[in-house]
């Protein structure tokens, strides 16, 4: 045939009643803008088995114009084997795509034209660099809002019909694109545009106008009318050949969700088991905090209060939500589940389905940008969501689980960084991170801290392109932080000066990682040893490190073997810095009584960091591990001879085997008293009055909290586990600020002998019940209960009241 400019190609089914206008008006359009000779543009018609006259129509165009061309299937297959057919069968140096009704008018052709335009920096037009793979290689015509064309397909939200109804492609592009294509129906256009990007060609949507069908005669009805709003039998076949079509498209994905939901289910299911009767055994007291911050945002909701403040506990001066990891991203939405199944559902449920999220994020994002092996992206997100830190978290820490926004704000700054969409990128950027900050916002300073480190470690090994990025990703974050700050100014400003807030944490001088934490593997961990994991960790949920030896041997492998990559260098100085970090301002040399000073000491007392835990900086590498093991797989399953291939999968095996996750221990949970689950508190605490358990709790003892949540939180309690101020200085602390008498309470529980009962101990227990509003004095049946009634007895001046299985004074007015 020779070179043609541009072909036209149009897909077509029972369109006699249009097809030949729509000839008409691109044959015309056409010649006026490319001219008349034989190369200057062809109009190939698919038509698919029609059963009226469209291809006699064609075929009668083409005798008068050689130019038109008639590719007609035998059997009417859907309108994605009549594009394949159409476009493999054309020869232009640029293909469009168009509709046999002419929707959008061939004139609108001039603005898919300047998009897909080279872009010459010389001259000024356009961002990018005029490199190949940073120019268009699609340009999609957009019509209407969004959200209309988002149901494009009535009842199949997030496809658009028109997606390829009117685009310009790359003539050999388009050719590729469809003939890797398989889908027959109407979501190849999804199909097509995902290859596309995958292959790291760069798709442009462009505005354009819609125009009435030309006049023409009217089609004849296909199937009998319907009453108005009722769909017809081929709308719905349509509609079930779309679904069938979206679920084959998206078949790999939704396997590999699937796998990530059986896995966290499988940590999670000795919880699932009895959610009633069993406690995350190594949690401490963070999963009755946690259900309580859940109970909490649902009472406060649900009675219209403050939702960032509470004095349920902490009485009298209550609790700054914002200031705690009160996850208002999440508790907020699922509200109706609290109400419908309880606290416990929503814990077990924000954990089990946050951890196969964020996987699956992780898997997304490398998918999209690094690899193409499906379930080698899969085994690096896996990795970045279960690896032994996150494992260890999982017993109590949601926040820091559920990261699956974490991906989507890296591949966002990403874009930002290519520079194409600049202030869209930026909005969504900014309501990301907001919406990040309700999640967790230790995890994200983290995270900005690895983002940070990876930006200065492309600065080195790849200074050109990271200063060509440093400009568009900076003024997106200028957006972005303006879409946050009118969010979040607020909050904000409640966190840090508003009621109880506070400045900073104390976590005392050994919160870094041991050295030979990087190494060992953690409790939860198929190889790992519980005694040698609790040794060299704060405790069982703050194990950020024990990534194991083998797993690490497999990262520096990985480094050496694919050195050449930039990213890959980038990865490993970002690992590196991150696990320096990890170890604290203070490093033991082990084995020795040898202590250096570490790279934490710059960061300690700057704002936010201050308030980190450096151990958990450590988290960072789960991701960069991640990424270095999809890129190594990628590689690996791609090799063509068998036994490097094996020895290669057998190395990663290796290195994943030791560290492969067990299920979360769990025991049973202590009883609720049947003094709160009878109501019969309600004798005793008086609306504005708080109920003082014995001990008060604290964050080594906060089973009162499910107390309260058991009860509805009809009472307030006096002491508590959360976040808040202690002294002038307004320091943090895990807590409420203690008292004297919840001091020797705390003391007698645990094996301390009750002091000698003077006046003045008396006088100091009074003025400590008052400070906390005390209506009554609650003391369960426990160990040493029989010392501490009688030493409440002498301290109260008056014997308790026995109700239910609990002793009760009741010290409110009236009472003591």
């Amino acid at each position: 045939m020779g070179a043609v400019a541009l072909s036209v190609v149009i897909p077509a089914h029972d369109d006699a009643h249009r097809i030949t206008a729509t000839l008409d008006a691109f044959r015309a359009d056409l010649d006026a803008r490319l001219g008349t000779g034989p190369g200057d543009w062809e109009l190939v018609v698919a038509d698919d088995a029609s059963t009226d006259d469209t291809a006699a129509l064609v075929e009668a165009a083409a005798a008068d114009e050689p130019r038109i061309r008639l590719i007609r299937s035998e059997h009417h297959r859907g309108k994605g084997a009549a594009l394949r057919a159409a476009v493999l069968a054309s020869a232009g140096e640029r293909v469009l795509l168009a509709d046999a009704g002419a929707t959008i008018p061939p004139a609108e052709l001039d603005h898919l034209e300047q998009a897909l335009a080279p872009q010459d920096p010389q001259n000024g037009s356009g961002s990018r660099t005029g490199n190949e793979s940073e120019n268009p290689t699609a340009a999609l015509g957009r019509t209407g809002n969004r959200l209309v064309r988002a149901l494009g397909i009535p009842g199949i939200p997030g496809f658009r019909a028109d997606t390829c109804g009117f685009a310009l492609f790359d003539g050999d592009r388009a050719r590729a694109a469809f003939g890797a294509s398989v889908l027959d129906g109407p979501a190849i256009d999804a199909e097509v545009l995902r290859w596309m990007r995958r292959q790291g060609w760069y798709v442009a949507e462009v505005p354009v106008s819609r125009n009435p069908e030309p006049a023409a005669r009217p089609r004849p009805p296909a199937t009998p009318p319907t009453a108005a709003g009722r769909t017809t039998p081929t709308a719905r076949g349509d509609r079930r050949r779309a679904l069938t079509e979206l679920y084959r498209l998206n078949s790999g994905g939704l396997a590999v969700a699937a796998v990530f939901l059986a896995l966290s289910a499988y940590l999670f299911h000795g919880l699932w088991a009895d959610l009633d009767g069993r406690y995350l055994a190594d949690a401490l007291q963070d999963q009755n905090q946690w259900e309580w911050f859940v109970g909490v945002a649902t009472d406060n909701i649900t009675h219209l209060r403050n939702p960032l403040f509470t004095t349920a506990q902490g009485m009298p001066d209550g609790v700054n939500l914002m200031a705690n990891a009160t996850m208002l991203g999440l508790t907020v939405p699922l509200i109706p589940v609290t109400l419908l199944f309880g606290e416990t559902v929503t814990f077990a449920l924000v954990l089990t389905l946050g951890m196969a999220a964020s996987a699956w994020t992780w898997y997304w994002l490398i998918r999209r940008r690094l690899v193409r092996s499906r379930w080698a992206a899969a085994a690096g997100g896996a990795l970045a969501a279960f690896a032994p830190p996150m494992v260890s978290h999982a017993n109590g820490h949601p926040n820091f689980v559920v990261l699956f926004m974490l991906p989507l704000i890296i591949d966002r700054a990403l874009r930002l960084c290519e520079g194409r969409n600049i202030v869209r990128d930026g909005v969504l950027l900014g309501l990301f991170a907001t919406y990040q900050i309700f999640l967790g916002e230790e995890p994200l300073l983290i995270a900005a801290l690895g983002m940070l480190l990876f930006s200065l470690a492309y600065l080195v090994v790849d200074r050109r392109r990271a200063l060509a990025a440093a400009r568009p990703l900076g003024l997106g974050l200028v957006i972005a932080a303006g879409v946050c700050a009118p969010l979040l100014i607020f909050p904000l400003y409640w966190q840090f000066f508003g009621p109880q807030s506070y400045h900073s944490v104390l976590h005392g001088d050994n919160a870094g990682n041991s050295p030979r934490a990087l190494v060992e593997y953690a409790a939860r961990s198929l190889f790992g040893d519980a005694e040698t994991a609790g040794r060299l960790s704060l405790n069982t949920t703050e194990q950020n490190a024990f990534y194991g030896w083998p797993l690490l041997a497999l990262g520096v492998a990985v480094c050496v073997w694919m050195w050449r990559s930039k990213p890959v260098r980038a990865l490993a100085l970002t690992g590196f810095a991150a696990l320096a970090l990890s170890l604290g301002p203070w490093v033991p040399v082990p084995r020795t009584d040898v202590v250096l000073p570490g790279p934490w000491r710059l960061m300690v007392r700057l704002p936010l960091f201050e308030s980190v835990i450096e151990g958990r900086v450590a988290m960072v590498c789960a991701p960069v591990l991640g990424v270095l093991l999809a890129l190594a797989l990628d590689r690996i399953v791609r090799m063509r001879h068998r036994e490097p291939r094996t020895l290669g999968l057998l190395a990663v095996a290796a290195a994943l085997i030791p560290v492969l996750p067990l299920p979360l221990a769990v025991r049973e949970r202590a009883p609720v008293p049947a003094f709160v689950t009878s109501g019969a508190w309600k004798g005793y605490v008086k609306d504005g009055e708080a109920l003082v358990p014995v001990p008060l709790p604290d964050p080594g003892q906060a089973d009162a909290l499910h107390w309260q949540v058991e009860a509805d939180f009809g009472f307030r309690l006096a002491g508590g586990y959360f976040n808040g101020p202690w002294g002038p200085d307004r320091i943090g602390i895990y807590g409420a600020t203690p008292r004297h008498l919840s001091n020797l309470l705390r003391d007698v529980r645990y094996g301390q002998q009750p002091p000698e009962i003077t006046p003045q101990w008396r006088d100091q227990a009074r003025r400590d019940l008052e400070f906390w509003k005390a209506g009554a004095v609650v003391l369960p049946f426990q160990d040493r209960g029989v010392e501490l009634r009688d030493m409440l007895t002498e301290l109260l001046g008056q014997p308790p009241q026995k109700a239910e299985d609990v002793w009760v004074w009741r010290v409110g007015p009236g009472g003591v």
